[in-house]
């Protein structure tokens, strides 16, 4: 039976975000389609009306996940890198990747993978440089494309070695030094513009 158009978008849109928040938690290799399927609440047949390939649903999740983690944050009043770090490096966040960025899971699927997952998570971390260097007041225009990158790659890294190690201590070490290395830098950069340098 033929769907309408809005219906076929809505599916769509259940496909994704099911398998936004199953990757996330799982990892693309250990989540079968019939496990996005049955999250969705539909039958493994409507999978292929709507993509190509596994593959190429695991990119288009990517996208869909940063996307609604970048509309999540515009949604909040505006807040400076330190207080989003202090978010983003917070045990809610390492403990609950299912709901949280997907760079820290994909990142490390994408290396191995390459193909539609690497273009994907490659375009998500140029879009949150992008968006991380406008919360970097404090950084001279022309250096915040650079600085955007090491603070993001502080932040994916510092979330990946968290979830990694099995011991909770280490774990919540690893958040706070990540933290700490980010207000450091931000109040550098604050005392050298507040110095003109």
């Amino acid at each position: 039976m033929k769907v309408s158009r809005e219906v076929a978008a809505a599916n769509r849109e259940r496909v994704l975000k099911a398998a936004a928040r199953l990757f996330r938690e799982h990892g693309i290799d250990g989540v079968a389609l019939t496990d996005v399927m049955r999250e969705a609440r539909l039958t493994h047949g409507a999978f292929y009306g709507q993509f190509a390939s596994k593959e190429a649903l695991a990119a288009e999740a990517a996208r869909h996940a940063m996307e609604a983690s970048a509309a999540r944050w515009a949604r909040r009043e505006p807040v400076d890198l330190p207080t989003f770090a202090a978010a983003y490096l917070s045990a809610e966040h390492r403990d609950r990747p299912d709901r949280g960025c997907p760079l820290p899971t994909l990142a490390v699927e994408a290396a191995r993978r390459g193909g539609p997952v690497g273009e994907a998570i490659a375009e998500a971390v140029q879009g949150a440089a992008t968006r991380l260097a406008a919360r970097m007041a404090t950084t001279p225009p022309e250096d915040r494309p650079d600085a955007a990158l090491a603070a993001l790659s502080t932040l994916v890294g510092a979330v990946v070695l968290s979830r990694a190690v099995g011991d909770r201590s280490l774990s919540d070490r690893i958040l706070a030094a990540a933290r700490a290395a980010i207000e450091e830098a931000e109040a550098r950069r604050a005392g050298s513009l507040s110095n003109g340098a």
